[in-house]
């Protein structure tokens, strides 16, 4: 007999309101609460809290909930500093004391790997800096109302696209926050303000930088604003009619010193948003590596040579590898014109086999990395290869890490020092930094 599929039917999504009790928090610092074994999750709710939640979304394994009262607060909640708090999303946990958030990050970075990696290990003493105005770089997002045409100015709302209009925010440098209030006002006046797709604002040591992103030619009297307005308050200004173009109008490229080094970038290059943060992490995996001038060091995903150049001021030579030939070309120049001559740099996959590449077949004393989120998933599986000694990994996703470090033990390799970065106070993003040794 032949039978049919029959589409299973959807639950209807309880919404009344109901009381839950927060018993902690998850990796990505929301509240979890337990119904029937189930984990809710409750963004903004603190553990020993009871609060009153509206569900979002109901899986089979787990739910999600929004907050809708606190109604018996934990002793560690705070008032939020940012009046636009509750609505942007460019932090989520102002509720919680600095204090509190290292602790929670610290415990978030030793569950991982005790959890995934099989390792305990007592933290260093975390890496620390400003929890206000530390932010030299971000992405301002512009969009005009259809209806009313007025521009919206200011970041993106909590898990929306609609944006908190805003011309002043509480982590951002203060030299860039100084530019919005009078930028919002000149992107109203523009004809054509419809065609702007967001602003970048970047402070340089030498200049502040503001990237207007633009869908069309800009019409001649909006181009004059603008560089008017980059003249008016001396700061250099790109524009950008593609993702990938960006194109000097006005002012001088970007230029930061840390560890002794002058760094030229534009403003499609990455570079660290925290700067006090940066040039403490660079000083502290320096130490670590515990480098000498017979050293031979390999510098995995070497971005502009933000470790490879002051690691090249210590050691015998360098070679850094990353996978964007123009980054490639950049660490190069910024090698020259800080006049070092033993580092040298060269493009690769390292997500695939580099064992044909040429630097690949030789061995190295110590070994930095510094990959993105996704992690080294690919050359860390062989990297015992090189013959390494100590190896510092810089992680900016304790997940990743977690994982990658398995590999690590698997090849010989100890962990024997683990600290958290706080590269984003008043986030849950968490950075790390792992030494690893050879057993002997």
């Amino acid at each position: 007999m032949a039978r049919f599929f029959q589409p299973k039917k959807k639950t209807q999504l309880n919404t009344k309101h109901q009381v839950l009790k927060i018993e902690k928090l998850d990796h990505h610092g929301a509240g979890i609460a337990y119904q029937n074994k189930k984990p809710i999750f409750v963004e903004g709710a603190l553990p020993g809290e009871e609060v009153i939640v509206q569900l979002t979304e109901s899986k089979s394994k787990f739910s999600r909930a929004s907050l809708i009262k606190i109604q018996s607060a934990s002793s560690q909640r705070i008032e939020p500093f940012c009046p636009h708090y509750s609505e942007c999303g460019g932090c989520n946990m102002q509720h919680l004391s600095s204090e509190n958030q290292w602790e929670y990050k610290q415990q978030t970075l030793s569950q991982l790997m005790s959890k995934f990696a099989r390792q305990t290990l007592e933290l260093e003493l975390p890496i620390l800096g400003r929890t206000q105005g530390y932010r030299r770089r971000a992405r301002v997002s512009v969009m005009q109302d259809k209806k009313t045409r007025q521009l919206q100015f200011g970041f993106r709302k909590k898990n929306s696209n609609n944006i908190v209009n805003l011309t002043h925010c509480p982590v951002l440098e203060p030299d860039l926050n100084a530019i919005l209030p009078d930028l919002s006002q000149l992107l109203q006046s523009f004809s054509q303000s419809e065609h702007i797709g967001h602003v970048e604002l970047v402070k340089a040591d030498n200049t502040c930088i503001l990237v207007l992103r633009h869908t069309k030619a800009l019409p001649a009297r909006d181009h004059q604003s603008i560089i008017d307005f980059a003249n008016a308050k001396q700061i250099s200004l790109y524009l950008m009619p593609s993702s990938k173009d960006v194109e000097l109008k006005y002012g001088e490229s970007g230029v930061y010193q840390e560890i002794g080094l002058t760094i030229p970038f534009e403003p499609n290059n990455f570079i660290q948003v925290n700067q006090e943060v940066n040039a403490k992490m660079v000083a502290q995996a320096l130490d670590w590596l515990a480098l000498s001038s017979q050293d031979t060091v390999l510098d995995l995903f070497c971005g502009l040579g933000n470790f490879s150049l002051p690691m090249a001021k210590l050691v015998n030579s360098v070679i850094g590898i990353e996978g964007i030939d123009e980054m490639v070309e950049k660490a190069a120049h910024n090698a020259q014109i800080n006049n070092i001559e033993n580092a040298t740099f060269f493009q690769a996959n390292l997500e695939q086999d580099v064992s044909s590449e040429p630097w690949a077949n030789q061995k190295f004393d110590k070994i930095l990395l510094d990959p993105a989120r996704a992690g080294a998933n690919g050359v860390i599986e062989k990297i015992s290869v090189f013959g390494a000694t100590r190896i510092v990994y810089v992680s900016c996703n304790p997940a990743t890490l977690a994982r990658d470090s398995r590999s690590l033990l698997e090849q010989g390799y100890e962990l024997t020092r683990l600290g958290m970065l706080d590269m984003f106070p008043h986030t849950s993003h968490l950075e790390s930094m792992a030494l690893f040794v050879k057993a002997k």
